[in-house]
């Protein structure tokens, strides 16, 4: 857990201006299975090829895989790299940050709880092994690495956390830094409390956007994409489970049978001047106030 001196001395340090900032997300992270959607700790490996894409994710028995919540950190990571990026600052993999800087932007609670699941979640970043051939110059070329490659805490006389400093991967960096590899999502994600919903608003946010028409997809092509350990028909039964209560921002799901194949259907929202102020000062949705 302890930073190295080594790496510490090649970086400079990134510490974050704060404010108000827009949630940024890597589209390969949106797209692709390379976290665990569950709530319970996974172990099981997730191996997964199509095309030219291949990924394989690994985890420790001590921490499990890094979880989809987990990925909220990254997220947290990815919209300070950007945002100071755009200012014209210097940026670094080796970022400066406080638990409540992370909590409160993540929607957490900012409780002694809240601080020992940050902790767990970043354990399961630093544990996680990850295989891509996403941006890589051969199909045979496959990078490795860890959501966080090492991370830190200081802490007071008594114990309590003053601040952490972790150390991103290259591969992690190099797509954030990219404009074109980043998109902006809602700040209600982070309220979406399932796992497969907020893998949902994901997938809808990269492959969606906001085209007139939308998009479909297949189910059981989202079911292999998911990268879950249920069979299809236990995805599908929550799948419309989701349909039925649609919680994803800014998009409507349906649900259709076409040449003997069950599709799901993304329609994108028409947007509200009003509905999305109060989304950008972190209100909920017009239509879900009391």
């Amino acid at each position: 857990m302890s930073l190295s001196k080594a790496p510490a001395r090649q970086l400079d340090l990134f510490r974050p201006a704060g404010g108000d900032v827009a949630p940024r997300d890597a589209q390969d992270l949106m797209s692709w299975p390379f976290f665990s959607l569950a709530k319970s700790k996974r172990v099981a490996p997730i191996e997964f090829r199509m095309g030219e894409v291949t990924i394989q994710v690994e985890a420790t028995p001590e921490h499990g895989m890094a979880t989809i919540w987990d990925a909220d950190i990254l997220i947290w990571a990815a919209s300070q790299i950007v945002e100071a990026h755009d200012a014209g600052l210097p940026t670094s993999r080796l970022i400066a940050a406080t638990p409540y800087d992370i909590l409160t932007f993540t929607r957490r609670g900012t409780g002694k709880a809240s601080y020992e699941r940050l902790r767990a979640g970043l354990d399961r970043l630093q544990s996680t092994t990850i295989a891509t051939s996403i941006r890589q110059t051969t199909q045979r070329r496959r990078h490795r690495f860890s959501w966080i490659n090492e991370w830190r805490e200081r802490l007071d006389g008594k114990g309590r956390a003053l601040g952490i400093e972790m150390i991103v991967p290259d591969w992690f960096y190099a797509g954030v830094l990219d404009h074109a590899l980043v998109l902006t999502i809602d700040r209600a994600y982070f309220s979406l409390t399932g796992g497969l919903e907020r893998w949902l608003y994901r997938i809808c946010r990269k492959h969606g956007g906001r085209q007139e028409h939308g998009w479909s997809f297949d189910v059981a092509h989202l079911h292999l994409k998911s990268g879950v350990l249920s069979p299809l028909k236990r995805f599908s039964f929550e799948l419309r489970d989701i349909v039925r209560r649609q919680p994803l921002p800014g998009y409507r799901l349906t649900l259709t049978f076409e040449l003997g194949r069950h599709r799901l259907n993304i329609t994108p929202l028409p947007i509200d001047p009003l509905d999305a102020a109060m989304r950008r000062m972190g209100y909920p949705p017009v239509d879900k106030l009391p």
